[in-house]
């Protein structure tokens, strides 16, 4: 089965190398997709230096300018798609995902779930060195999707995400509006609308050590607003699957 780890960045060099490193050594064999928005930090260059240690696995597309998390990751998908990938994760640069879940993730995945989670709150609260307004932000923010939603999915705006071929094959990818991290949300409740299967596992979040995090209140209120539409909207998938 191919797999492929999706890692936007921007201004991630404190973090990048030593994510390719530990996602080259998982067992499993995870290739990695890295989508740079122009980071003028030079993120891309070592990528690039890098690709050479793996020339196969290691993979970058590189955007000119911040264009949104969500437009990253749906040029992702459709990269993998087109290159016959199996299973594909998001997964942030910042090491706040630990990237041993994978094999926890890809194994859900493999016993019938369409779309799997690595979430924070399915058991309990798991987050690590966040502030508590941080924390509270984030998880009324998944209390508020799931009541305005119905959607029974603890953690809607986790950002470690397996997707099977199935189901980036049945989402329409062109009709996902939002591109904060309201299109987490968005992409978890399109699936579950259209009756892929949906499921979490839990997960230990831990606070980036390195660089500067990309939330701001203009991404928040996008979701905010977002999700009060979602339960009006038609969501179709693609008319053909292949």
């Amino acid at each position: 089965m191919k797999k492929l780890v999706i890692i936007p960045t921007y201004n991630e060099i404190e973090n990048i190398s030593r994510m390719i490193d530990t996602v080259m050594a998982l067992d499993g064999e995870f290739d990695m997709l890295v989508i740079d928005d122009g980071s003028p930090d030079g993120t891309a260059a070592v990528v690039r230096e890098r690709q050479a240690e793996f020339p196969e696995r290691l993979h970058m597309i590189e955007r000119k300018g911040k264009l949104g998390l969500g437009t990253a990751y749906i040029a992702g998908f459709k990269w993998a798609l087109e290159r016959d990938y199996d299973y594909v994760f998001e997964m942030d640069c910042d090491v706040s995902h630990n990237p041993d879940d994978l094999m926890r993730l890809y194994a859900a995945a493999r016993e019938g779930s369409d779309v799997v989670v690595g979430s924070r709150y399915v058991q309990g609260v798991n987050v690590v060195n966040w502030p508590m307004s941080r924390l509270l932000m984030s998880y009324c923010a998944s209390k508020y999707v799931r009541i305005i939603t119905r959607m029974p999915v603890c953690d809607a705006t986790a950002g470690f995400v397996c997707y099977s071929r199935k189901a980036l094959q049945t989402l329409d990818l062109d009709a996902v509006r939002m591109k904060g991290y309201g299109f987490q949300i968005e992409m978890k409740y399109s699936a579950w609308r259209l009756g892929l299967k949906v499921s979490e596992v839990s997960i230990i979040f831990i606070d980036r050590q390195e660089g500067t995090s990309k939330m701001s209140s203009g991404i928040f209120g996008e979701a905010f607003w977002g999700v009060l539409k979602l339960p009006f909207r038609r969501i179709k998938g693609k008319k053909e699957v292949v």
